[in-house]
């Protein structure tokens, strides 16, 4: 199985860019006789554990916690002979298509001027070729947007007006990506910065106590008929992963997002980014990522978890090892907690070439959605870096 097949030039890359650091390569003899990795200095506790998904074989399909319903169809469109590739496409755009979901598509929260911008990447293990789009609007299928980019061209990211004019040019249709209820939190987050001449609720003289505006009156009348009220200002690092694995061991991977709340325009996080977002290798496997982008575009976050699959890791101990790196590499004072350690979280997945699936987060409270060969759609919790933050 393609998985155990090193040969020396991937041991030396490995050696080489500092995969082998704090012994984890040692535990590929150990993981192939069944015993239990050792845990090296200042690693978790979870890693003396077997993963739910290390015993798994057979095809796949893994998402982030947003994405059962993904996985569900993925695995469908999949088993009637689809291209894990374009399967993983159709699953993503369940969620990319849900309004409730303020992290992707339709209904995601903006940038800081109020527009929803949107990045994802595809990509094909048997060709090993990908797709994807970056800072696109008014589109609200960007996962099919950067499939048809690995189909038809010869390129891998178009940005901006180039990947509209791209869409545009392949039928998808423009449309407004804002719901009322991402508008509304755009609007209140703008309010709540108070650098600029936007009033918050607080900084205003009318209405008086007790009255209230038509506006307040017509929220409240939208909140009665939607069973729930604006909350808080939300926010989120946005993101849906998928990848899959069919029975010829064939694989296949999607990230999709809105991004970063209230973003610089303009701003591209991992996820459209080939080995940050989300990588694979037919050989070995895919993997992908949610949580701070950036952190992952400079780790190549799902590259090193393939790499380290391929040197032998189960997949948790995959994500595991590339999230320590994430740790071990974080250096910035404005990006460390008081036992400095990262003041962020991300969450990683994996999903071998034979079936065997994983995920991990740097702090609890990252899941994951599996649909796996009994038919079983299922949501685990991430193993955690640290207990707690």
């Amino acid at each position: 199985m393609g998985t155990h097949r090193n040969g020396i030039g991937r041991r030396r890359f490995l050696a080489g860019s500092g995969l082998a650091a704090a012994g984890l390569l040692s535990m590929r003899g150990q993981a192939r006789a069944g015993a239990q990795p050792p845990v090296a200095p200042g690693e978790p506790a979870a890693r003396r554990a077997a993963s739910v998904g290390d015993s798994h074989r057979g095809p796949c399909v893994i998402a982030s916690g947003n994405g059962p319903n993904a996985t569900e169809r993925a695995f469908k469109v999949m088993s009637a002979g689809v291209d894990p590739a374009e399967a993983v496409v159709a699953g993503v755009k369940l969620v990319e298509d849900d309004p409730k979901d303020n992290s992707v598509g339709y209904g995601g929260l903006p940038n800081e001027e109020g527009v929803v911008e949107l990045d994802a990447s595809v990509m094909h293990g048997p060709t090993h070729k990908a797709g994807a789009v970056a800072g696109l609007r008014n589109i609200k299928n960007p996962a099919a947007v950067a499939l048809k980019v690995l189909q038809r061209t010869d390129h891998v990211l178009l940005v901006g007006e180039g990947a509209l004019r791209f869409a545009r040019a392949h039928g998808f249709k423009e449309e407004n990506l804002l719901t009322p209820e991402s508008h509304a939190a755009w609007l209140r987050w703008r309010e709540a910065m108070g650098a600029d001449d936007w009033l918050n609720p607080e900084e205003r003289d009318w209405p008086r106590p007790g009255k209230k505006t038509l506006e307040e009156f017509l929220a409240e009348e939208a909140k009665q008929s939607r069973g729930r009220d604006a909350g808080p200002i939300p926010f989120t690092w946005g993101t849906i992963h998928c990848s899959a694995v069919n029975r010829d061991g064939d694989v296949g991977s999607c990230t999709t997002t809105s991004g970063l709340s209230w973003k610089i325009p303009g701003r591209v996080g991992d996820s459209p980014i080939v080995g940050a977002g989300m990588y694979c290798e037919n050989e070995v496997g895919a993997a992908g990522s949610t949580g701070r982008g950036e952190s992952l575009i400079v780790n190549c976050g799902s590259f090193a978890i393939v790499q380290y699959m391929a040197s032998g890791l189960t997949p948790t101990e995959a994500c595991l090892a590339t999230l320590k790196r994430i740790v071990d590499r974080t250096r910035e004072k404005r990006l460390l907690n008081s036992k400095g350690r990262p003041n962020f979280n991300a969450s990683v997945y994996a999903l071998r070439k034979d079936g065997a699936y994983g995920g991990a987060c740097i702090y609890p409270g990252g899941s994951f959605a599996v649909t796996t060969s009994d038919g079983e759609t299922r949501v685990h919790p991430c193993a955690p870096l640290f207990e707690a933050e």
